[in-house]
């Protein structure tokens, strides 16, 4: 399970609103998996932070597989990310396990998230 222990479990912007995907990441032909989140404001669709990701999942000979996306509005001065919103082309993320996710790493934060697109 080294390769799945190298991989980052949160890696978001530091501040604004921008997309992001949860994203499952399993060894080749395994079962073990974890599932990790990537956002960043660079990003114009959810399919450009899952194409910049892929490749460097298959250089760790992992696989990976988008469970679905949104967006995060992540304000470091408050320390506060809110989840929320849909991709069209990878269907919604579970926010829930998003916001677990983040929690892992923001520990001193107040993370919350919604259904709402806006």
């Amino acid at each position: 399970m080294a390769g799945l222990s190298a991989v980052a479990d949160v890696q978001i912007d530091p501040d604004g609103v921008f997309k992001y995907i949860l994203v499952r990441v399993s060894r080749r032909g395994g079962s073990e998996h974890k599932d990790i989140v990537r956002g960043t404001k660079t990003a114009e669709f959810h399919n450009n932070i899952f194409e910049k990701l892929a490749p460097e999942m298959e250089k760790l000979e992992l696989e990976c597989k988008c469970l679905g996306g949104g967006k995060i509005d992540h304000n470091s001065k408050e320390k506060k990310i809110r989840v929320f919103g849909v991709s069209t082309g990878f269907g919604k993320a579970d926010h829930a396990v998003s916001v677990e996710k983040l929690k892992s790493v923001y520990k001193d934060y107040e993370i919350t998230w919604s259904d709402d697109t806006k």
